[in-house]
């Protein structure tokens, strides 16, 4: 009997940038892999098959329930043994489809953008979807300890593991040449005795760039920012750093492919994220030796311990955030021990340790799924 997996998203750019290694890991496996995604096409050569979803950002718009009728029939036609969600939006209408349908689901959670304690209409809306598809979850798989407590809570999923992300590929970081810290300061005009300061994000109001630009207009001069990334909130964020006075110290480099010239010109990782799950950016910061300054929220509190591998701050607090960098600034000691303790702290993300729990996981529920090397899901779960 042929395996069939199928792999769905809110958008291509989520598959391609996450899940790229579990395709061809199940690819190897001898399983044909599909994949089901909105957003602007990608080539994703990993897969059998791609199929796009009209999906749309308004979980009540009529097009995503025409993306589950199309989901539906696929998962009729083609039986898949296994279905692997994505992205909150994605996943209710995933497990909507797979209703009454023999296969096994696995929701990976990214990150809840609901929180029970601050209650608002969006975020009981989101809660509501996910405990209404709670018993088409045979496994939810979380990424930090409170979105774990979440998933207990309201029992959003029939087993609940936690996994440590879903790896991040450290390599592409590793191959940066030293001179490339001199040579993009050069290209974007950042002085030789600047104090750079970087966040990778899309520009959205979850991601809180604007809070980091208020930050920026309370420290001194010689501190700069670096924020590459694209989103709906970009052009705000280009009009704030002209009101606040501090648009020559900002560089808005746009989409970047390649990280690495970006971390090695940089001297400090910084976050004021409002949720995450388990972010990249945070990780390939601190594998890159860069002490993070984070605010204290679900996701950065999982990788950063304070004073230890980094700083964190009150989340929307502009004045602790820029009062942490300062002192960061001030006291050249603490670096190389935040270097070094982030680095070291970053090694159990690495991709090459995480995938095989993660494919330990979906063991776990999926018998046939034959490992070369088994891994046990419940000694191997952080």
């Amino acid at each position: 009997m042929e395996h069939k997996v199928l792999f769905t998203a809110s958008t291509y750019s989520h598959i391609a940038n996450f899940h790229r290694p579990y395709l061809r890991a199940f690819s190897a496996l001898g399983w044909a892999v599909d994949v089901a995604c909105g957003g602007k096409p990608m080539d994703l050569p990993e897969a059998r098959r791609v199929i796009h979803l009209p999906l749309e950002k308004s979980i009540t718009a009529p097009a995503n329930f025409q993306a589950a009728r199309m989901l539906r029939r696929e998962m009729k036609k083609e039986g898949y043994t296994l279905i692997s969600t994505h992205t909150s939006l994605a996943a209710f209408f995933t497990r909507l489809a797979a209703r009454g349908l023999d296969t096994t689901v696995v929701n990976t959670c990214h990150g809840y953008l609901f929180d029970p304690d601050t209650p608002s209409f969006k975020g009981r809306l989101l809660l509501e979807a996910e405990r209404l598809t709670a018993g088409r979850t045979d496994l939810l798989l979380t990424m930090n300890r409170r979105d774990r407590e979440i998933a207990g809570h309201y029992r959003l999923g029939r087993r609940v593991l936690e996994i440590p992300g879903v790896g991040v590929d450290f390599s592409p970081l590793d191959q940066t040449p030293a001179a490339a810290r001199e040579l993009l300061r050069a290209e974007w005009a950042l002085p030789e005795d600047a104090f750079v300061l970087i966040y990778p994000a899309e520009f959205s109001s979850r991601k809180n760039q604007a809070m980091l630009l208020r930050a920026l207009a309370l420290l001194p001069r010689d501190i700069y920012l670096l924020l590459p990334g694209e989103g709906a909130l970009l052009d705000r964020c280009k009009t704030l750093a002209a009101e606040l006075g501090v648009q020559d110290r900002v560089r808005f480099p746009g989409h970047v492919p390649d990280m690495g010239p970006w971390y090695r010109a940089a001297d400090c990782a910084v976050s004021a994220s409002q949720s995450e799950g388990l972010p990249f950016n945070i990780m390939e910061a601190m594998h890159c030796g860069l002490p993070v300054v984070a605010s204290a929220v679900k996701g950065h509190e999982d990788l950063i311990t304070d004073g230890e591998t980094g700083l964190l701050f009150p989340p929307n607090d502009e004045h602790a955030c820029a009062q942490q960098i300062r002192a960061l600034k001030a006291t050249p000691h603490l670096f190389p021990h935040l270097s070094r303790q982030a680095t070291a702290a970053a090694e159990q993300y690495r991709l090459e340790r995480v995938l095989p729990k993660v494919m330990a996981t979906y063991q776990s529920v999926l018998p046939e799924l034959d490992l070369p090397i088994t891994v046990s899901a419940n000694s191997s779960i952080s």
